[in-house]
């Protein structure tokens, strides 16, 4: 069995430590959770490795060397009928390309730790990221008093898990003692398939912005007010989301995911429409300007629609660069492994967004079916994942 195959097997089998659902629903600190723990330990021993769960619930598998470690890692939760590769894939291939070395002969001088972190992907909890954070110093004390669904506190959850929010701030790392952090993800985009490459070296991870958006015009009744002179908010609102749809440059992604109108009945001219419009670029400044460039077509539609404007940003999360030394050895990998590489931005948040206040990050995508992710039908093949393990082997014999 090729090692690409190994990885099939094992992503096939951890897919069972799920809820019932139509794919694989794996929320953090839960029972399912736990058994998954269970066959990650199992891949890490296999590695040489020795797993440990630290206090935030983050698996380490870890090999000793001199000097400083290198990181390797993602994270094992999914959302809800997800597929089986996002996230968890890149434990495994870590684990994998690990125990390739170690058949072969070969072991890295430097300290290895391979790491699954708990939540990455925020479902239970209303806020994501722990296990990284942890390890960056960056944990925000107060996210402990978060509840899930069932008024489960954050802080109940993690003890309940073996975990400890007491112990969270003694988990951060001395930067100086850690090389860098590598992540392999699935891309969960069409560009690899597109360009017919299995591997691809992420630039960075994008930076993303969320901003309330109001229409307020004046309302009437649909059969009496005339069409000309209406001041109709969700004719301005439509006119908006469709311009600003068409006018996003290059790599930028605008996006509106949610639109409530009010009054919000059949026969009543809508006099506010409330939306979101979200704006990701791995460039602040680009992503910075559109939204300027956004707020200046609104306030002309409104001016020519005869209703007010407003815009506030809610949300900002700066965009990540992957460290250039890193990019060149997994480029360098890549190339020898699949005869060349390609350059692409991350439009996800992943694990190595929080891992890049403690070190230099680099990622490694995977050309998954239809740029699927987020669903049970989401798929990487055993080749394309035999070659991300030899890509990644390949990084961990050439880093000084």
């Amino acid at each position: 069995m090729s090692w690409g195959e190994i990885a099939q097997a094992r992503l096939a089998d951890i897919a069972a430590c799920s809820l019932a659902s139509s794919g694989v629903t794996r929320l953090p600190f839960t029972d399912q959770h736990r058994e998954a723990i269970a066959q990650i330990s199992d891949w890490m021993v296999a590695a040489g490795l020795s797993p440990t769960m630290d206090a935030a619930g983050t698996l380490v598998g870890h090999k000793p060397g001199q000097g400083p470690a290198l990181l390797i890692g993602s994270h094992q939760d999914t959302v809800r009928d997800a597929g089986r590769y996002d996230g968890v894939m890149g434990v495994a291939l870590a684990c994998l390309a690990v125990e390739k070395l170690s058949a072969e002969g070969y072991a890295p001088p430097f300290p290895i730790d391979v790491l699954a972190f708990a939540d990455e992907e925020g479902v239970r909890f209303p806020t994501a990221l722990l296990g990284p954070r942890a390890l960056a110093g960056t944990v925000d004390p107060a996210i402990f008093a978060l509840s899930d669904a069932d008024g489960t506190t954050l802080g109940e959850a993690l003890r309940s898990f073996d975990g400890d929010p007491d112990q969270i701030a003694t988990l951060a790392r001395d930067p100086a003692g850690v090389r860098g952090y590598l992540e392999v993800h699935i891309e969960q985009g069409p560009v690899l398939e597109n360009s017919n490459l299995a591997l691809g070296v992420v630039t960075g991870i994008c930076g993303i912005e969320r901003n309330r958006v109001t229409f307020k015009g004046e309302t009437g009744h649909a059969g009496t007010v005339p069409m000309q002179g209406r001041a109709d908010a969700l004719v301005a609102a439509s006119e908006f989301i469709a311009l600003v749809h068409d006018a996003a440059p290059g790599d930028v992604r605008a996006t509106v995911g949610a639109v409530r109108v009010h009054p919000g009945v059949v026969n009543a001219i809508p006099d506010q429409v409330d939306l979101t419009l979200e704006i990701r670029d791995i460039s602040d400044a680009t992503r910075t300007e559109f939204a300027r460039a956004a707020e200046g077509i609104g306030l002309d539609i409104a001016a020519r629609r005869g209703c007010d404007f407003l815009i506030a940003r809610t949300y900002v999360q700066p965009a990540v660069p992957c460290n250039p030394d890193l990019m060149v050895a997994l480029s360098q990998a890549v190339t020898k492994v699949q005869g060349q590489s390609i350059d692409l931005p991350s439009g996800a948040t992943h694990d190595a967004s929080a891992m890049a206040d403690l070190c230099p990050v680099g990622m490694l995508f995977l050309r998954c079916k239809g740029g699927i992710s987020h669903r049970p039908d989401e798929h990487a093949s055993a080749e394309d994942m035999g070659l991300a393990i030899d890509a990644l082997a390949e990084v961990l014999r050439t880093l000084d």
